[in-house]
């Protein structure tokens, strides 16, 4: 997931360019903004919209969030989770991309316990002093249980939404760190939530009783687990243990590592690989498509 090794990876890929750090984040920004600009086409190309901004209730308090659907009609509900950097203009992005296919999308604020979005701007400004200074207690807040107790408030939202097509199921996508809240979310509704997409997370394989790839056997879920290469090649054992996990509970699980860096499938982020990132989207919407 996001850390120092990944900034170690961006370094590395810079000075292979020839180019400095700031450098690199320079011709990264503008990389950013061709990759939304690139995705606010596609989005035009869908449905009409409606987008509002809400707030749902959950035991820790108002979790601040973005919800887009189409403008007519009910919807398969898709509970997004972003990464490490929190909810912001780049994932409000994704979130249309995903409306505009059919979906009534919830973008929600994992960090609301700390602070409304965005507590940062950009995935560039998680590398910043200040930038990582800022996620340290909005991180520390997030606990197992705050994240399960989140996980049924926002489906009993959505649930309520005329927008909702309750006779279907409800999936749900995360990033980076948020990878492993998927199958949490699917554990914690698992006569609702039915598919779950993780794309470059992190933490999904460990010791804990409760580690993700554990509780895969107590969902209903289907799952697609795309896998960075950086990061396979760090743990490389994490993809058999989620294919022998989702095996042995009866689950089907598509899971791949892809050509591309941690990250790839985020539009504001250095790693960004629009190749491989329309081939995890397009996966993404194979597997909703069975809601």
């Amino acid at each position: 997931m996001c850390d120092e090794l990944t900034i170690a990876d961006d370094d590395a890929h810079a000075a292979t360019r020839g180019l400095s750090r700031r450098q690199f984040a320079a011709l990264s920004a503008a990389g950013a903004a061709a990759a939304m600009a690139g995705a606010q086409q596609a989005i035009a190309a869908g449905a009409a919209l409606k987008e509002s901004a809400v707030a749902i209730s959950t035991p820790d308090g108002q979790c601040d969030a973005f919800f887009v659907h189409p403008a007519a009609g009910k919807h398969p509900g898709i509970i997004v989770w972003p990464d490490i950097a929190g909810s912001r203009d780049a994932y409000k992005v994704m979130a249309r991309r995903l409306a505009s296919d059919g979906y009534a999308v919830l973008l929600v604020n994992h960090y609301y316990r700390t602070a409304k979005a965005p507590l940062l701007n950009s995935l560039a400004e998680w590398r910043t002093p200040a930038g990582g200074e800022k996620l340290k207690p909005a991180i520390a807040a997030i606990t197992t249980p705050g994240i399960i107790s989140d996980a049924k408030a926002f489906v009993g939202w959505l649930d309520k939404q005329a927008a909702v097509d309750t006779k279907r199921k409800i999936g749900s996508a995360g990033y980076c760190m948020t990878g492993g809240y998927t199958v949490r979310t699917a554990a914690a509704n698992p006569d609702r939530v039915t598919a779950c997409a993780s794309f470059h997370g992190g933490g999904l394989v460990g010791d804990a009783a409760d580690s993700p790839h554990k509780l895969i056997g107590a969902t209903k879920a289907g799952f697609l687990f795309a896998i960075a290469k950086n990061d396979d090649a760090r743990s490389p054992g994490d993809k058999d243990a989620l294919k022998a996990a989702a095996a042995s509970a009866g689950r089907p699980a598509e899971v791949e590592v892809y050509n591309a860096d941690h990250g790839w499938c985020t539009l504001d982020a250095p790693s960004y690989d629009k190749g491989e990132a329309e081939r995890a989207y397009a996966r993404q919407l194979a597997l909703f498509a069975k809601l």
